[in-house]
């Protein structure tokens, strides 16, 4: 599928499944723990889902479950890859995305969250105050990701 997004740039997304072999250079994780969606406070941009860059030399799933517990403390028990996404960006630098729905086992409480306040949780997106939400929760790509989730039935768990 093809998209544009806020600022206008083109967007293609294709949904996944643990066959495919993820190779984005971002990823985002969905977090399910007791029913509800983990998020994250980013300090700069607000409550959104934890993610981030993938680092040199790591794979995808290295990162998503590195970018978890450094961003929530969130310990997995099942992570599914489900989607990726590019932005075309004006300067044509790559941006490809890795989108997994990730099942928590526990929450480990930590000293440091690194660039966020730690762990949140809210039973539905709708639910975090409008005025806390980080601009990436709004983001169609994003907003598509959890419609899949829900329609795969991760929900209902």
């Amino acid at each position: 599928m093809e998209f544009l997004d806020k600022d206008n740039r083109r967007v293609t997304m294709s949904y996944k499944t643990n066959n495919d072999c993820p190779d984005g250079n971002h990823v985002l994780a969905i977090p399910l723990y007791k029913n509800q969606l983990l998020f994250t406070q980013h300090k700069m941009r607000g409550i959104e889902f934890p993610g981030g860059k993938v680092e040199k030399g790591e794979q995808s799933i290295q990162a998503i479950k590195r970018e978890l517990f450094e961003e929530t403390g969130g310990i997995p028990e099942t992570i599914d890859y489900i989607a990726q996404y590019q932005v075309h960006t004006l300067d044509n630098a790559i941006f490809k995305k890795d989108v997994y729905i990730v099942r928590i086992k526990s929450i480990k409480e930590k000293s440091d969250y690194l660039e966020t306040s730690g762990p949140l949780l809210f039973k539905h997106i709708s639910d975090v105050p409008l005025d806390m939400q980080s601009y990436l929760i709004q983001d169609d790509a994003i907003l598509k990701c959890v419609e899949r989730m829900i329609d795969l039935g991760y929900d209902r768990d």
